[in-house]
């Protein structure tokens, strides 16, 4: 699949949903690293394997990656205590990161080309921690459809926003793994698949010539406004 250059007609949409990590903030590879030095202390195998299967499965929860990493991995059944101790080393680590990572350039004057437009922000990422981020980095007014979480997966977020009517269609997702086209396609959204930050290595395998991709957000503002 070719790096798309037609203009894509952003304005056609009244919902615009945007993953957040590898989309918004350039903070996958904070993570990533978050979920190896959280497990750490079963092994260097144990916390490689975790991260092989964190960035093959890109875009699902943080509660479902160590759950899996506890029963699959480590093969044990997951304790409460152990699972919470797991999830708050990750959480600690995430948030220093989420703080100071690069932003998506072009949010704000994209926002201001499309006023009445619905945004939202449906992530993999913890919802509450998505919200406290946003507040103090300035981005939550960006949003008036709302920034939503795990542990609520994608699927179920969109299902949910859908029936509620906060989101409407037509509608278009900006994302950056498979499982946001996925997720995407079973809504019946539209999707752009925003590459510059992804760790999605064989996207450009995966994706049929139909989909739209762009390397970073402001590529939307020089399709629309060259």
């Amino acid at each position: 699949m070719q790096k798309t250059t037609q203009k894509i007609p952003i304005a056609e949409y009244k919902t615009l949903v945007f993953d957040c990590d590898g989309v918004i903030l350039n903070s996958n590879q904070v993570k990533t690293q978050a979920f190896h030095s959280a497990a750490i202390s079963y092994g260097r195998q144990a916390a490689d394997e975790l991260v092989r299967y964190h960035v093959q499965n890109g875009g699902i929860s943080r509660y479902h990656k160590f759950e899996y990493f506890l029963r699959h991995i480590v093969k044990k059944e997951p304790k409460p205590d152990e699972l919470q101790s797991l999830l708050a080393a990750f959480a600690l680590e995430v948030k220093k990161g989420l703080m100071c990572c690069e932003v998506a350039k072009g949010l704000e004057r994209l926002r201001k080309f499309y006023p009445k437009s619905r945004w939202l922000v449906a992530s993999g990422g913890d919802q509450a921690e998505l919200r406290d981020v946003f507040l103090k980095r300035g981005l939550s007014l960006l949003f008036n459809g709302g920034i939503f979480g795990s542990p609520a997966s994608k699927d179920d977020i969109l299902n949910r926003e859908l029936d509620r009517g906060n989101i409407i269609k037509p509608a278009l997702f900006f994302g950056d793994s498979k499982y946001d086209y996925e997720a995407s396609k079973k809504a019946g959204l539209d999707f752009i698949f925003v590459s510059g930050w992804s760790e999605f290595k064989e996207w450009k395998s995966f994706f049929c010539d139909d989909i739209n991709q762009i390397t970073t957000m402001e590529e939307i503002l020089i399709s629309e406004y060259p």
